[in-house]
């Protein structure tokens, strides 16, 4: 593998996501065509990464008939990767969610650095309603800390 893919998290990478931070989750398709869903991630080791997947949504049924999968990063510190894996549900509620929310855990086969130099993007966040924020972002924390800290 070239140095910008491997088949594990790097150092940067790995610090940002297991505090958590929100990804997009690339499915595919009964129809072959690829189907996106934002969600929140965290990784529990430099090969397993935690998210959510809603329950009832497209991508848990594309997940549940085909599970390879990939997440798309972008994040603070121009950290943008592409990871691909296999996913497994892990618990069938995130109980930290005002939503049925099921944990589900990717595999880790390839992670590929998409950066470019001298470009820099905007990383991907949630932006709560002013009147809802302190509440929102606390339940994001808790969703967060949930993926982290739940064994099995």
């Amino acid at each position: 593998m070239s140095p910008r893919v491997t088949n594990e998290l790097p150092n940067a990478l790995l610090d940002l996501l297991q505090v958590g931070c929100p990804a997009l989750l690339l499915t595919a398709g009964e129809d072959g065509f690829p189907s996106t869903a934002y969600t929140w991630i965290v990784a529990v080791s430099p090969r397993t990464i935690r998210f959510g997947a809603d329950d009832g949504s497209t991508s848990l049924a594309n997940l549940q008939r085909e599970t390879r999968a990939s997440l798309q990063i972008i994040a603070r510190g121009n950290l943008i990767y592409l990871i691909k894996g296999i996913v497994s549900q892990v618990k069938p509620q995130i109980e930290a969610a005002p939503f049925k929310i099921v944990m589900m855990a990717l595999d880790i086969i390839e992670v590929k650095d998409q950066s470019w130099p001298g470009v820099t993007v905007h990383p991907l966040a949630y932006e709560w309603a002013t009147d809802r924020h302190e509440e929102m972002m606390a339940m994001e924390q808790a969703v967060y800390a949930e993926l982290r800290e739940w064994n099995r």
